[in-house]
């Protein structure tokens, strides 16, 4: 795909983000747009974002389980950023009118404490670098139209991230056993969603291990300081302006947000 259309194409997810819209699919109007594009147009949106101000915090890794690749049609998980003024704490209101096509997703997040980087690294090389993890809701934010949706537009649309709600528990790797962390996702009293943590990639920082091999393909690597969030073990849950998310992790505690 050639410079100047990955440069408009970018201008104009960052109008649908400014103005809260949805545009036609990039795969209908670019049929033959590969997934090195699409990762061209989120990197050239993202360091627009940075320019105006914004502060990356952070990476969001996605298609973790089984059922989201064979569903897109992809091998592997796929990546986008995180900026400070998308995340929020638990028990906040959100803005509604923020996002677009609106989904909440149950994930576990993890804070590294050193820097982390491939080619070679391993799930235990992903546990050594990271400080804790704490439980968080993905916000799921689309700009491109969701019928006949690819990966190549998911991917060009920052991933479909939108925002991320923080618990309040921080628990070492070796205080607890990451597998078996349960969700119990409500919306409104009524619960919607359940699963546990082994769901994505058998185990929820196996796609820390992964992300930093693949940021090693383009001479980068994970600082130390940086959030990743490490993809959903339930299905997305659409959500309305008013109602009330909570999401059970057990030992690791409760979120809740309620969206107005």
């Amino acid at each position: 795909m050639p410079a100047a259309t990955i440069a408009d194409l970018a201008a104009e997810l960052a109008e649908a983000e400014r103005t809260r819209g949805v545009m036609p699919r990039i795969t209908a109007r670019h049929p033959d747009a590969t997934i090195e594009d699409s990762y061209a147009i989120q990197g050239v949106w993202r360091d627009a974002q940075i320019a105006a101000g914004r502060r990356l915090v952070g990476r969001k890794i996605g298609l973790t389980s089984k059922a989201m690749q064979q569903a897109t049609g992809i091998s592997e998980p796929d990546y986008g950023v995180m900026f400070d003024d998308t995340v929020y704490a638990s028990g906040l209101e959100i803005p509604f009118d923020h996002f677009s096509n609106v989904r909440i997703e149950v994930e576990l997040a993890f804070m590294l404490k050193a820097p982390l980087e491939g080619p070679d690294c391993t799930l235990d090389d992903a546990l050594n670098a990271i400080d804790y993890a704490v439980p968080a809701l993905e916000v799921l934010n689309s700009h491109i139209e969701l019928e006949g949706r690819t990966i190549v537009d998911t991917i060009s649309d920052n991933a479909a991230y939108g925002a991320m709600v923080l618990g309040d528990v921080h628990l070492r790797p070796d205080e607890i056993d990451l597998r078996w962390v349960p969700g119990v996702l409500s919306r409104n009293g009524q619960i919607e969603e359940t699963g546990v943590a082994a769901g994505v990639l058998g185990h929820p920082a196996t796609g820390v291990a992964w992300l930093a091999n693949k940021f090693h393909q383009h001479g980068a690597r994970l600082e130390a300081g940086e959030l990743i969030l490490a993809g959903s073990f339930t299905r997305p849950m659409w959500v309305e302006r008013g109602d009330e998310v909570l999401c059970d992790y057990r030992e690791m505690g409760t979120i809740s947000c309620r969206f107005v």
